[in-house]
C-alpha cells in the first residue's frame, strides 16, 4: 500500500477597501512531466467573478493566469493535492556515449538548446575561495582537478 501525502497551500490577502487586482500568474500545479503520481489536485480562487486560463511556460510547467474584472477586498488562492509517494530510482537513466567521460562536448544543435544553462557567471568571492580550497585538497591528494571552474 503506497504512502499518500496531502499538501495544502493557502495565500490570503485582505484589503481595507476595494482594490483593482492586476492579472496574476499562479504557479501552484505539478508539472505534467512530474514523476510523482498526483492523485488529486484542486485550485480555488476568490474573489468571484474571475477568469482563469491555463497556460504552459517554455519548460512545460502549468501556470494559471487570473484576471479579476471587478475591484475586490481580498485575494485568496488555495491549492490541495494528494501525491502518491512512490519509490523512484534516481539512477534510472542512461548516458549517451559522448558523455561517459568528463569533460565532454555537446553536439552543436544541443549546445544551442542548452545555451542558457551553459552560460557561466563570474565566481563570487566565497565560491572562488571554495574552489581554491578544493583545488589545493586535490593537489595534496594527487587527484586531477576538473577544468570546469575557472577563476
Amino acid at each position: 500500500m503506497p504512502i499518500r501525502a496531502a499538501v495544502h497551500h493557502a495565500t490570503h490577502y485582505r484589503y481595507d477597501r476595494p482594490v483593482s487586482l492586476a492579472p496574476h500568474v499562479v504557479r501552484l500545479r505539478p508539472a505534467p512531466h512530474c514523476r510523482t503520481p498526483i492523485e488529486a489536485y484542486s485550485l480555488r480562487i476568490r474573489p468571484e467573478p474571475h477568469f482563469l486560463n491555463w497556460q504552459q511556460d517554455p519548460f512545460g510547467n502549468y501556470q494559471a493566469r487570473l484576471v479579476f474584472p471587478e475591484p475586490a477586498t481580498e485575494l485568496f488562492v488555495e491549492v490541495d493535492l494528494i501525491a502518491e509517494m512512490t519509490v523512484i530510482n534516481p539512477f534510472d537513466f542512461f548516458l549517451e556515449e559522448y558523455a561517459e567521460h568528463y569533460p565532454f562536448a555537446y553536439a552543436a544543435s544541443l549546445r544551442r538548446d542548452l545555451a542558457p544553462y551553459l552560460e557561466r557567471a563570474p565566481l563570487g568571492p566565497k565560491f572562488a575561495e571554495f574552489v581554491e580550497r578544493a583545488r589545493s585538497q586535490d593537489a595534496r591528494s594527487g587527484r586531477a582537478w576538473s577544468t570546469c571552474w575557472s577563476t
